[in-house]
């Protein structure tokens, strides 16, 4: 009889920065479930960013690619946090089908002040504020987005509730985030930061079955009849088995993508799509900036110019592009 190590060890791990779709028929529930490793490392190390900083934006970058990569088209996916807390803004870009970037700002003295009282949590960081998903689908079509309050403890939780509000679909989370830090022969230390995540989805063939308990605050009478649903029995236990995943199990990559799946839905017949491939790639280049720069008057860009040249740095991917008056 084989065991069930047999059948995990022999599933193909798509590995590192590879998005996996899947679907589990028994339990009415679909999604996508991704580990980041040199690609976040890329995006996070280039910025030399706070850990508490690169932490937050690391679970910003792994929402946006698990959310970017279900568009159907040609566009761009935008994540934005924007709130008072020493973590001012995140932003998270995601270009179909494969392209991510992202960066952070942030105040250092609020931080620090945080930090020193112990106020370390997400929501606590961030402050209040909002957050927005931006959908663009081109120059030609007009842009959808999706603005929430930042309420709850982490950007999951937030997550869940734009989806609660805006979307009306039942969605669950789970988000991990690991800084591995090994010795190298010079006795240096030597750090790569990784993250996981996992999106689950309720998707019922009878929309009728997609109720859920009405969000707290509500304009429902307390007390009447549609003050709350029972949910359904097949979400009630994928949301149950999700809840046995830990955040290192997300981020390991022994256990991998394919086999975290296995592992959660064997019983109930998981189906496992072909993997996608995401890159650390902006979308930034000189001839976009000089078509900007171009439709500026000749005065202002007098003004721009230091002895004679311009220079643009990317907040994204930290290049800088130089011109000169004469380009002009």
């Amino acid at each position: 009889m084989e065991s069930f190590e047999q059948h995990t060890d022999d599933l193909k791990l798509s590995g590192d920065d590879h998005v996996v779709p899947f679907q589990v028929e028994g339990l009415d529930v679909r999604g996508r479930v991704v580990q980041l490793g040199p690609m976040l490392d890329q995006i996070l190390s280039r910025h030399n960013y706070p850990d508490l900083v690169a932490q937050l934006l690391a679970e910003a970058a792994v929402l946006t690619v698990l959310l970017g990569t279900s568009l159907k088209f040609e566009g761009r996916l935008i994540l934005q946090t924007k709130g008072d807390g020493p973590v001012e803004l995140l932003v998270a870009d995601f270009q179909a089908p494969d392209a991510l970037r992202a960066y952070a700002q942030f105040d250092q003295a609020k931080l620090d002040l945080a930090i020193a009282d112990g106020m370390n949590q997400p929501h606590q960081l961030l402050g209040k504020g909002v957050m927005a998903f931006t959908i663009d689908q081109g120059a030609h079509m007009q842009r959808y987005q999706g603005i929430v309050e930042m309420k709850g403890e982490t950007l999951s939780d937030m997550a869940e509730t734009y989806f609660r509000q805006s979307e009306q679909i039942p969605t669950e989370i789970k988000l991990g985030i690991a800084e591995l830090i090994t010795k190298e022969e010079d006795a240096t230390s030597q750090h790569q930061w990784r993250a996981g995540g996992l999106l689950m989805q309720f998707l019922p063939h009878s929309p009728d079955r997609m109720r859920q308990a009405d969000l707290p605050g509500g304009d429902v009478p307390h007390g009447s009849q549609e003050a709350s649903h029972a949910e359904d029995d097949v979400w009630v236990e994928a949301k149950a088995l999700l809840q046995t995943v830990k955040a290192n199990e997300l981020t390991d990559p022994q256990i991998g993508s394919e086999r975290l799946l296995y592992r959660l839905f064997h019983e109930r017949g998981v189906r496992i799509y072909d993997a996608q491939k995401v890159d650390d790639r902006c979308s930034c280049s000189r001839e976009k900036l000089f078509g900007v720069l171009s439709k500026m008057e000749p005065d202002e860009l007098q003004e721009t110019a230091i002895d004679g040249k311009i220079s643009v740095v990317c907040e994204f991917c930290s290049t800088e592009h130089a011109f000169t008056m004469s380009d002009f």
